[in-house]
């Protein structure tokens, strides 16, 4: 016999033929269980440090935040070291006495060196336990805006179109070409470097090889913001600049597109989290916006705001947790946006690159 539609027939307790909860006995222990707490970001940076004469410049990286957890930054003529566990700042170098500006600054992998690009083209490298220059290295015509460390090797990208590869511990190095370099990023894996450019294009490059083994051109703008995932082979994620607003993904291993956001703003940085497939963007025109987004499904975690300038500069702390900001407001905001622990859910779930290719 057909059941009558409009009569309620509630779902019987599967552990009582007695019960008068309509619910099964699962889905009461469902109800029943602890929720579990959402992870709350604070809207308001922990910290806020003054950063007299950060330059206003997109095309410039002048914050990065080393593994002995010490911040550099170029401000003006001269690179200051900020220590996150003491609060001491030094003055690394000044510049001033050639007529020189800082353009970029950039932490080798085990914190011990800093690299300083210039407004004159050539890159000095520190010491920072004695405070003292160990390398100079010449080759640029232009400014100095991007520089990324491979071990000892150092690229760096200049607004000559050539990105320069030496190995720090000689005087001289061997060079890869590209064209009008605005941002490097290498992955965990040291395999690749990626560029982006004042073309609207995004390279990827082998080490040993001089021509880019990839070219992505989907952009509208420049690309200076440049990330690969450490927890996905082969994943890029890049930005562009005012007339493109995106950030899109890609699979290096395949040369694939994969997702695209539209984020309304000028992409200035981005930087994956060490723990979680998560990822923070920090913006310019015209929201001046940072924003942390969940990966795959690219729903947004958080929104933040507080800088009064472009958020051009990104730097991610060596717990993992924490982000610095750094803006033409001549502030630098201190956030913390990840979460330390890895869910055990993420832990056990294998996200392939080959989904979501279109």
């Amino acid at each position: 016999m057909k059941q009558n539609m409009n009569e309620r027939t509630p779902i019987k307790s599967q552990s009582s033929p007695y019960s008068l909860s309509p619910l099964s006995t699962s889905s009461q222990r469902l109800l029943r269980s602890p929720h579990k707490a959402t992870r709350k970001i604070s809207r308001i940076p922990f910290k806020v440090l003054d950063a007299p004469e950060l330059q206003d410049d997109f095309y410039l990286n002048l914050v990065d935040w080393s593994v002995q957890n010490v911040l550099s930054v170029g401000l003006g003529s001269c690179v200051y070291l900020w220590s996150a566990c003491t609060s001491q700042v030094t003055r690394l170098c000044d510049l001033s006495s050639d007529g020189n500006v800082v353009t970029s600054v950039a932490w080798s992998e085990r914190g011990h060196l800093v690299a300083v690009g210039t407004h004159n083209g050539y890159v000095t490298v520190w010491d920072v336990a004695v405070n003292k220059q160990v390398n100079k290295l010449q080759g640029h015509t232009a400014r100095v805006g991007a520089l990324a460390w491979n071990g000892d090797v150092l690229s760096s990208g200049s607004r000559d179109r050539l990105i320069l590869q030496r190995d720090t511990r000689t005087p001289q190095g061997w060079l890869a070409i590209a064209k009008k370099c605005v941002d490097l990023n290498g992955p965990p894996d040291n395999q690749y470097l990626a560029s982006g450019g004042n073309d609207n294009r995004l390279y990827v490059w082998n080490m040993q090889s001089l021509s880019p083994v990839q070219t992505y051109t989907d952009h509208l703008a420049a690309v200076k913001a440049i990330a690969w995932s450490p927890h996905h082979h082969g994943l890029l994620a890049s930005g562009g600049g005012t007339a493109d607003r995106c950030i899109r993904f890609w699979n290096t291993l395949t040369g694939q597109p994969m997702q695209c956001v539209d984020t309304g703003s000028q992409v200035c940085n981005l930087a994956w989290s060490k723990h979680s497939s998560e990822l923070v963007s920090t913006h310019g025109y015209s929201q001046n916006q940072i924003l942390v987004w969940k990966y795959p499904s690219l729903t947004q975690v958080a929104k933040l705001t507080g800088h009064s300038y472009r958020v051009l500069y990104l730097a991610l702390s060596p717990d993992g947790e924490a982000i610095v900001t750094g803006a033409g407001d001549e502030t630098l905001r201190f956030w913390n946006v990840f979460s330390k622990a890895r869910s055990q859910k993420e832990t056990r779930s294998v996200l392939s690159l080959y989904t979501g290719i279109r």
